[in-house]
């Protein structure tokens, strides 16, 4: 008999990723990961798959090894694991196995690095901190103040930066022997060699005003060292790059939009020096860029055919994408019906694969051939079939409703067991962002729900993302307005169907979400539970306390702390306190720098010397990305304290 996907899951599910094909596209390298219940530790290693045999051997021993990729000779596999310090560093085995050799030892620890086009050398990007004390010197172990000189001194996930920046260094593969290549006031990631080896483009953000708006350039600097010359005047934000074949142009993820962030919506653009960007894609597709500091840089691959591979996202669902380097409508390769995160080519862009998750599955690889037209991706892992035959994924269905001269997209999932004839409680979830999205896609705190007899109502209101720049931009200084409608549209449609009890209806946000869910709460009675997941309570006290307030926020808000002081008041949840009469539970991390723990403690206390019915719920050493990085235990409590509340106030 079918069992519901319980928060148990975390411990039983595996996640597969990182692909990295083999240069003459034979043998396909991953990151498998899992959690070991009994000592509740994440776990991952590196397998290896032959393409043509589907064999898979696990390539590297280690408890926390990943993101590997070949050697351009396909002679030997880097890859990253932590060292004693739990500091990653970059590693090399064999491409036909056997002993790891550890190359770099960089005391911050390595984010990224590639391969250069000979072998011989890799250039990564790793923490360099001006006042740690010398490898190997004694310090004092008592406590120590920290100051702070910049707006921009810590980072969520990350933590506390001061002025640690990110910068770049090459290593020689034989020696292990590096040099330092950048150094500055600033963050230096994501380097990409050029196809002769002689330069390294890169990500940085060098501008006067960088300490208080989120923006960064491409830079290209000599592998010989020198200084670092700009190729991208004109865009506001970069967030990915690749070389053309003949080394004299870049193709970048960018955006020109000083208020839109290029991670909500950008654009392909062809970078060559001395000349203004030209945009290659229109809004009728959102390359794809994942969310750093917890992904790895996007992959975008320029072919002697004047082509461009890359990830692409039209309403919600993936698809590999070609573009010409001329210009053009992009074409789809493969996709849909799917979220696609990642994706690898073997040398000569014939061979792809794509790691997509979809509504029946947190995530696969797929290999795909490109310029195979009409034919379908090939499925190559199912390490969840098991755990997924056993406990069936909710069943999704989509339907638009119209508002104030827009489409408006939804998800509405459904118990597996669905009966018609039945009626059943309503949960509206709300996306974060608030610029991002819904997909096609296996969500966690969804499938708990609906397998447990929920209705489950998903909304891109309008302000989400891969529906085009306007329709994303619609939410700036309006956070509570439009977007609110949209959701309140929606729900009135779903709640008018006879499968729904009207009488049961419960809300739940994280991030944004956690915003609107308590926005919702303070606007209307019509729900009877809400989870409100690490929210935006009082903007004007975020302003100067969240990681990101200033760049972010003033974007987001409409100006600054001084001149949108009656703006952020009256956008701010906790306004509405007094008007709430909806149970409410709050769920926070403690280390969130990006919604600091204080907009629900404050929250908490109003609703409290109110006589609200609340409850707070605080997760030790939690980053606001805890849901997708955090200990598997913490992960388990978000989902099952979600389900309790509910099952407490809507089961009857």
């Amino acid at each position: 008999m079918a069992s519901p996907i319980l928060p148990d899951m975390v411990y039983r599910l595996k996640g597969v990723g990182d692909p990295s094909l083999s240069p003459d596209g034979s043998r396909l390298a991953y990151t498998l990961s899992w959690v070991d219940g009994k000592k509740a530790e994440s776990l991952s290693r590196i397998l290896i798959l032959e393409l043509a045999t589907g064999k898979t051997v696990e390539f590297t021993q280690g408890t926390r090894d990943g993101v590997p990729k070949f050697a351009p000779s396909g002679s030997a596999l880097a890859f990253l694991r932590p060292d004693e310090k739990r500091r990653r560093q970059v590693w090399l085995i064999g491409a036909n196995g056997g002993e790891g050799r550890r190359l770099t030892s960089e005391p911050g620890g390595v984010i990224n690095f590639n391969w250069s086009p000979d072998s011989s050398q890799i250039v990564f990007s790793a923490n360099v901190d001006p006042e740690a004390p010398a490898e190997g010197r004694e310090t004092d172990p008592g406590p120590k103040v920290r100051v702070v000189r910049r707006i921009r001194y810590r980072y969520d996930t990350l933590g506390w930066r001061g002025d640690e920046h990110y910068h770049l260094f090459i290593t020689d593969v034989k020696t292990g022997t590096s040099r330092q290549l950048t150094e500055g006031d600033w963050d230096d990631v994501d380097p990409a060699w050029s196809p002769d080896g002689s330069r390294i483009a890169f990500i940085s953000g060098r501008r006067d005003d960088r300490d208080i708006r989120a923006l960064n350039e491409v830079y290209v600097v000599p592998a010989s060292g020198g200084e670092p010359v700009s190729w991208s005047e004109g865009l506001f934000s970069v967030g990915g790059l690749a070389w053309s074949p003949d080394g004299e142009r870049l193709v970048a993820i960018g955006s020109a939009a000083p208020e839109g962030l290029v991670l909500w919506q950008g654009w392909l653009y062809v970078l060559d020096v001395g000349k203004p960007p030209r945009r290659l894609t229109d809004d009728s597709l959102k390359p794809y860029l994942g969310l750093p500091p917890l992904s790895q840089p996007p992959v975008l691959r320029w072919t002697e055919d004047d082509l461009i591979l890359f990830l692409g996202e039209v309403r919600g669902q993936s698809f590999l994408f070609e573009v010409g380097a001329a210009g053009g409508r992009g074409r789809p390769l493969a996709g849909g019906g799917c979220q696609s995160t990642g994706f690898t080519l073997d040398a000569e862009a014939k061979t792809a694969v794509v790691l997509s998750a979809s509504v029946n599955s947190p995530g696969d690889l797929y290999h795909v051939e490109v310029g195979a037209d009409g034919r379908a991706p090939r499925q190559l892992t199912c390490h969840n079939q098991a755990y997924l035959k056993e406990h069936p994924p909710a069943r999704m269905e989509k339907f638009w409703i119209e508002r104030a001269g827009l489409k408006i997209e939804c998800r509405q999932w459904f118990p597996p067991d669905f009966d018609p004839a039945r009626q059943y409680p309503l949960v509206l979830d709300v996306h974060g962002g608030p610029n991002g999205a819904f997909y096609d896609s296996f969500v966690p705190v969804q499938q708990v729900l609906a397998t447990s007899g929920y209705l489950v109502l998903a909304v891109n209101p309008c302000g989400s993302s891969t529906y085009g720049s306007d329709f994303m931009m619609a939410v700036l200084g309006d956070w509570g307005g439009e977007d609110y409608l949209d959701l309140m549209a929606a729900v009135d449609q779903v709640a008018a169907r006879p499968y729904v009890d009207g009488a049961r209806l419960g809300v739940h946000g994280y991030s944004y979400g956690g915003f609107m869910s308590s926005w919702i709460i303070g606007h209307t009675d019509r729900f009877r539970a809400a989870v409100v997941g690490a929210p935006c309570i009082d903007l004007f006290s975020m302003y100067g306390t969240s990681d990101i307030g200033v760049s972010f926020g003033e974007a987001q808000w409409g100006g600054s702390l001084v001149d949108a002081a009656r703006e952020l008041v009256e956008r701010s949840p906790i306004a509405y306190a007094a008007r709430v009469n909806t149970p409410v539970l709050l769920l926070h991390g403690e280390a969130d720098a990006r919604c600091p723990i204080a907009q629900s403690e404050a929250y908490l206390v109003v609703l409290k010397r109110l006589g609200k019915e609340v409850e707070l719920v605080r997760f030790p050493d939690c980053a606001h990305s805890f849901l997708r990085a955090g200990h598997p235990r913490m992960r388990e409590e978000y989902l099952a304290r979600t389900l309790d509340w509910f099952n407490k106030y809507l089961s009857s």
